[in-house]
């Protein structure tokens, strides 16, 4: 297999395709945009920024790629792997976007994990500007862009798969990227995900109720998968990392934090959930 860029980009500003000359990608408008010096390009104007900095902190990055690296999500990353190359063209060459990509764990996974299959076109999409730069910094071959998931700038109907793990999904944009038949994998935590972690940080859990999933316009749901093992984190580092990659870091208070600080073991539930949705035929 060969990883390649995938290059049907589109303006941010007016949609338009764009076109790379040399070190700056280019819309017909005149709408330029350099690429930087680790290789990934920022498209995500000013207007479509909800802080001056969004996303994950370059703490928060650096914590996510030393605890991916360790391998603790590796059967996560070989289910999503295997989600995807079962679906994607088998003869032809492929195109994947991971929208919330972070530091581009899953894509590097994805990409070592087709060495057999097809060609494979890759496009990494996070609002941080930190995790971007770190996915880059990793592995030059994707293309790594700052940019927001309810703005792709990515050309209509140009992608085999979307992939978005632990994110926000904008089906709608989702739809209009995916090619005819394109594979929608979500991966999201399920009702026991880090529950261990999770008891120390709460007072109480609340109880979830689990219902059907809704039906997504534009897609057809295809059977999921579900991701469960134990993961047993034996360092402070460790635990301290996986904390400060997820949404808790800030929902807990400082004596609860404090006492996840003092932990030098833990075992934990990985409950993952994993959604197939196929791109309708119209639309």
């Amino acid at each position: 297999m060969n990883v390649t860029t995938f290059e049907a980009l589109a303006c941010p500003l007016d949609g338009t395709p764009l076109r790379r000359e040399g070190s700056t990608w280019r819309c017909p408008a005149g709408h330029s945009y350099d690429i930087a010096r680790q290789g990934h390009v920022h498209l995500l104007p000013v207007q479509q920024k909800r802080s001056r900095g969004p996303g994950d902190s370059r703490e928060m990055v650096a914590a996510r790629r030393r605890f991916l690296n360790s391998g603790a999500y590796g059967p996560i990353a070989a289910a999503v792997s295997r989600a995807v190359l079962a679906q994607v063209p088998a003869a032809t060459a492929a195109s994947c976007l991971d929208a919330g990509c972070g530091e581009g764990y899953y894509l590097r996974q994805l990409a070592a994990a087709g060495s057999d299959g097809p060609d494979l076109a890759l496009i990494g999409i996070d609002i941080s500007r930190w995790a971007v730069a770190a996915a880059a910094g990793q592995d030059r071959r994707p293309s790594w862009v700052v940019a927001s998931n309810a703005n792709l700038p990515v050309q209509s109907r140009t992608l085999d798969c979307v992939i978005c793990l632990f994110g926000f999904p904008v089906h709608a944009e989702f739809a209009r990227v995916l090619k005819p038949g394109g594979l929608l994998l979500q991966a999201d935590a399920g009702d026991d995900h880090l529950r261990e972690l999770r008891e120390i940080i709460y007072p109480s859990l609340k109880p979830r109720h689990s219902a059907p999933a809704p039906a997504v316009e534009g897609f057809v749901a295809l059977p999921g998968e579900r991701v469960r093992y134990a993961l047993d984190l034996r360092d402070s580092e460790s635990i301290a990392d996986l904390l400060a990659m997820t949404p808790h870091l800030y929902r807990a208070s400082a004596t609860r934090r404090a006492q996840v600080g003092r932990l030098t073991a833990l075992s934990v539930t990985v409950d993952v959930s994993l959604t197939q949705l196929r791109r309708g035929a119209s639309g």
